[in-house]
Order: C-alpha cells, then structure tokens, then sequence
C-alpha cells in the first residue's frame, strides 16, 4: 500500500484527501518512482474544482510533476534502473499518471535523470515551467535576440521561466503583473521592464518601452479583456500565444486588429511539445543545457510537507507566489546551487519558506554561510552587525541596490 492524493469531489481544496491505494505494477515502457518531492502547478487546482480539460472519474489522482527514485521499471525500459534519481516531464494526462504520492507511476520516455548538483525541490520545480515556456518562445515563436517579448503573469513559475528563457536568447522580457508589489523581485529575476497592469495603462506602457506596434511575441495564459490592449501594441505579423484561460472575464476577439495587421493567436498546451518525440528531446536538451551553464534557475517560493497538500492548494489559490510551490513528500533538500537562493530556492539543506523579499533571501543566504566562518562582503549595509552567534540575525539591515 501507498499513499497517495485523490479529489473526492469537485470542488476547493478540503475535497483532497490522502489515501492508501495499492498500485499496480508498471506497465511496459512505464516506470514507478519514490517520489521526493512534487510541484504544484495552476492545471491540478482546475481539476480539482472541475474547470480543466480533463473530466475524472471520482475518485481520482492529480499531479503533473514530480522527482524521486526509480523503484521499479516495466517490460522494454532500458534507460532506467532502479537507485536512478529522476524528475518528470508533465504526462498527457494526470488522471491515467498521477503524481500525488509517495510513489507513481509514469511512461519512461516522461523521466530525466537530474544532475547530481541540483536538489529534489528544484528538481520538481522544472519541466511544466521550463518546456512550457520552451515550446512557446522558441519552437514556436522562435524569439531572437534584441526583440521585445511580452511575458503575463509573470510572476508564475512559468512565466519567470519565460523571462529566463529570453534572457538567454537575448531578447528583452516586458514583465507583466497585476500590482507593482512584485516589481522589484520581476526585475531581481531578470524582467528588463515591469508593467503592473492594474496600476497602467498597459497599452501606453508597451508603446512607450517598445515603439508603436512593435512587439512580435507575446506570452499570455489569462485572457479577458487585456486582448484588447496587447493585440493594439503587436506588430504586423506578430504572434500571441495563449496557454491558459485564467481571466473569469469573457475574452473578446480583436478582429479589427488581427485583420489590420495579419495576427496569429495560438492557442498552445505543453502536450503538443510532450507528445513529439523530437520536438521533446530538444526542449529536454535546451533545458539541460540552461541549467548546466546557470542560465536556468528554477525559483521555488515555499515549501509545504506531504500532509499539508490542502493548505498547499490554498495558497496556490491566493495567487501570492512568486515562483513554484513544492510538496516535499519524503526526504528532499539535497543539493548546494546557492545561486537558487538567492532567488527564493532550496538547497544546502535550507528551507524555502516563502521569502517576501530580497532582503530575506539575502539574509538566509548569509546564515547560511556565516556557518561556514563567512563575513558580509558589502562595506555599506546599514543597521549595525548582521549575524550573531550561530547566525542569529541581529539588526535587519537596509541593502543598498548593488549589494
């Protein structure tokens, strides 16, 4: 027996519930996994509440992502053993490959083994928001370096995957978000402009940061009424690809300019890159490559235990996270890339907790290495002595820009 989360009825978080399920064995081609840790992601809430392309039978699993070990593997898998340290790109389904669980079961083909350097939290912090973004921005849109690319929601995992990913192209992310409060994280994280589309005018914001129907690629997973303003600031020829319907608003069509200036709006799921096998490979090898080189650093905003997967779920409702939410299930904390914490990730053994802002990062970061006999290297933080004993914060301290 197992333990595993299943939605019990449609509806809000309190119809998870943990339950002891006996899992059959691995088909062939197919994998089961003791799984570490999962990422949350926006597609597992819809299900539950009964608004995802999916429709379960009750009771049923949820879960797109994942990291563990490989425990068993099924007739015909050859690239796997068991003792292998795996993470998960998204299945086609979460209902037939669940990964709510203490293990899961998925299709070989789905399963990375992840770099011995990056941790289990990051490790299920990767593939929904990294090929997501991926397939968007360069196997559709295919970004090039020096032009403006729109990013919505960018606060979402997904969408800092997508600054990240035009960061390394060399294209120039326009982050927006509903509320400046996350401006100066968007920017930390590499956003080149942050627009807060509640606060702005969103289209004069566009036309002043890149020129009057200049913009060639935009990024949106909301919809609703902001069609009207991005579609105004695209360029002829431009791209908008829509990878969610998050708006409760109604989204009107912009015919008027899609016919002025010859528009594509594409509607676009991850299944489209996880269903190619080549098209996966070369999103699993761009990945890679980013991550290796430190061009891609998964952000992790908080943390949460196993049995606390309602009050996870809760907070991914409240829409206040800047990055993914993990679900630590057994073990977890490996790994020591502290440049993810600086960013609000895990690793080195420290908890992400959710950091409110750079401060807080910095200042975990530091606790971390006074343990290690470091000193604070920047001459000008303000606020008398940083660390104390044991690396007990003793002022909080007021951190110059460049520090």
């Amino acid at each position: 027996m197992t333990r595993v989360v299943r939605v019990h009825a449609l509806g809000g978080p309190e119809e998870l519930r943990i339950d002891d399920v006996e899992l059959p064995p691995p088909g062939p081609n197919e994998v089961r996994v003791a799984v570490k840790t999962i990422g949350l992601n926006r597609a597992e809430a819809m299900l539950r509440a009964g608004t995802y392309i999916e429709s379960p039978a009750l009771p049923s699993g949820l879960g797109l992502e994942a990291a563990g070990i490989v425990e068993r593997v099924g007739a015909d898998v050859t690239h796997f053993v068991p003792g292998d340290a795996v993470s998960v790109v998204p299945p086609p389904s979460m209902v037939r490959w669940p990964a709510y669980g203490e293990q899961a079961t998925f299709p070989a083909r789905l399963l990375v083994k992840h770099p011995s350097t990056l941790g289990w939290e990051e490790a299920a912090a990767l593939w929904m928001q990294y090929v997501t973004a991926y397939g968007a921005l360069i196997d559709l849109a295919n970004i090039t370096a020096g032009e403006c690319v729109v990013i919505t929601a960018a606060s979402s995992s997904v969408g800092l995957a997508a600054i990240q990913i035009a960061n390394r192209i060399g294209a120039v992310p326009i982050a927006v978000t509903r509320s400046s409060a996350k401006e100066g994280r968007l920017v930390a994280a590499g956003a080149a402009h942050v627009i807060a589309s509640d606060e702005e005018d969103l289209l004069a914001r566009l036309t002043a940061i890149a020129g009057s129907e200049a913009i060639r690629v935009v990024f949106d997973p909301i919809g609703g009424p902001a069609f009207g303003p991005l579609t105004a600031a695209m360029a002829r020829g431009g791209i908008l690809i829509e990878y969610g319907a998050l708006s409760p608003e109604p989204t009107p069509f912009p015919i008027g300019a899609v016919l002025a200036k010859s528009l594509t709006l594409r509607g676009y799921l991850i299944h489209e890159i996880v269903a190619d096998d080549d098209r996966l490979a070369a999103a699993k090898a761009f990945v890679l490559s980013g991550l290796e080189t430190g061009a891609l650093r998964p952000v992790i905003d908080r943390v949460f235990a196993f049995d606390d997967i309602v009050a996870a779920h809760r907070y991914l409702e409240t829409n206040a996270q800047f990055g993914k939410i993990v679900v630590r299930v057994q073990g977890g904390g490996v790994g020591t890339r502290l440049p993810s914490l600086l960013k609000g990730g895990a690793g080195g053994g420290l908890q992400p907790s959710g950091f409110d802002s750079r401060e807080d990062a910095i200042l975990r970061l530091w606790r971390h290495r006074a343990a290690k006999g470091a000193t604070h290297p920047c001459p000008s933080l303000k606020g008398g002595a940083l660390l104390g004993k044991n690396g007990a914060l003793t002022a909080r301290p007021r951190l110059p820009s460049r520090c």
